[in-house]
């Protein structure tokens, strides 16, 4: 039911969305089931969790409506039940992925977890009707497949095993849909308002922050309401159903409030990427050999006013850089003994970066090449300057959260 864009698109009976950039398919996936159209799927380990969830729930409430059935057999189809379900939380989450792939926006991968699915997709659509689409075809399939179950329905007997079946798949399906259309982020139904928003006004921004709101306060009105729905309900439930019925609501809202939040903050980081340059963070350097003691390096920074050492070889080339989290670690009457070289990193390829390199460009090039400091070079191979990876993140914090 959601979508990543870094995004995300989720489908639960209750959840969708964001859009973070993600981690690589690979790592950390779950279970691999298949690549259709070349998307890996992957089911996390809290989907057993919530399968088994529902097995034990479904199959204690099949007593009631079939009691012909034996216990094995009540939990056996409760599980079926269970996978059935998830298989049409699948087609959902590839009704977004094949409007993304016609779009053209790229799909990293999908993944079947404890609150649904999530179709992480990789870049961000380029008009809001399209960003609609997108949106839209989710539930639009879950009330297309809770269709087919009603018209499937109507040729079995309601008390038989396929008309139970039958009819739970149609109920979570159009449950799906209509949490989906639900007007916060990060359900499908907030990316619809974000794009209404983005259509009316032309800014994408402002639909984001409108549909984000709203996403928080679904997320408080879970919290308060499906405990008080449950209990208004049915005046036999024990203490364990509250709590039960308590702690979901809490999961759910917790999903939906960082979702909304997840949104905003990428959208904020999205506006402010165009304005990180390289080149207006680069520290200040002094440049010394690599036998330089670190209390004398320090003490020419200081006068230097300079906020990184780089070792240079004997013709004064740069090779290395002194990592600030070394230096950090010497104590303080130790740094007249102990030589720069040790405490710096060598330049790889990787650690020189153009210093009028910025955007989503400059987060590349640190993505690629994880370190905690940069050699800044103009195009003729020049010094620059030194890009501490703490001084780019504080300029994305402060930008993320609007200061």
């Amino acid at each position: 039911m959601s979508d990543t864009r870094g995004q995300q698109t989720s489908d639960q009976p209750p959840q969708d969305g964001g859009r973070p950039t993600g981690p690589p398919p690979e790592r950390g996936g779950g279970l691999l089931m298949g690549r259709p159209f070349g998307v890996p799927i992957y089911v996390t380990p809290s989907w057993f969790v919530i399968a088994a969830l529902i097995t034990w729930v479904f199959g204690g409430q099949l007593a009631d409506v079939l009691p012909e059935l034996g216990s094995g057999q009540r939990y056996l189809l409760a599980f079926f039940f269970a996978v059935a379900f998830y298989a049409s939380v699948l087609v959902h989450e590839l009704a977004h992925t094949l409007v993304a792939l016609r779009y053209r926006l790229g799909v990293r991968r999908i993944q079947l977890q404890f609150f649904g699915g999530v179709s992480e997709i990789e870049n961000e659509a380029e008009s809001p009707w399209r960003e609609f689409w997108l949106a839209f075809v989710g539930p639009l399939l879950s009330l297309v497949l809770g269709g087919v179950f009603y018209l499937a329905l109507r040729a079995v007997e309601l008390s038989s095993v396929p008309g139970v079946l039958l009819t739970g798949l149609m109920v979570s399906n159009l449950v799906v849909a209509a949490f989906n259309l639900l007007p916060g982020l990060p359900l499908d139904g907030g990316r619809m308002l974000r794009a209404l928003v983005w259509a009316v006004t032309g800014k994408a921004m402002t639909g984001t922050v409108a549909a984000a709101w709203i996403g928080r306060a679904l997320a408080v009105a879970v919290l308060i309401g499906l405990p008080l729905i449950s209990a208004s309900r049915d005046g036999q439930r024990t203490t364990t159903d509250t709590l039960v019925d308590g702690v979901l609501a809490a999961v759910l809202a917790a999903i939906i409030w960082n979702g909304a939040t997840g949104s905003l903050r990428n959208a904020r980081l999205k506006e402010a990427l165009p304005a990180l340059r390289l080149r207006d963070l680069a520290r200040r350097t002094v440049e010394v050999t690599a036998d330089t003691p670190l209390g004398e390096a320090m003490r020419r920074a200081r006068e230097a006013e300079a906020g990184a050492v780089v070792v240079v070889d004997g013709r004064g080339d740069p090779i290395a850089i002194v990592c600030e989290s070394a230096v950090r670690a010497v104590p303080e009457h130790r740094r007249p003994w102990v030589a720069v070289g040790p405490l710096a990193r060598d330049l790889e390829p990787g650690l020189r970066l153009d210093a009028d390199l910025g955007g989503e460009d400059l987060l590349r090039a640190i993505q690629a090449t994880p370190a905690g400091e940069y050699l800044v070079v103009e195009a003729d191979g020049r010094v620059y300057g030194v890009a501490a990876l703490s001084d780019i993140e504080q300029r994305l914090t402060a930008a993320v959260s609007g200061r």
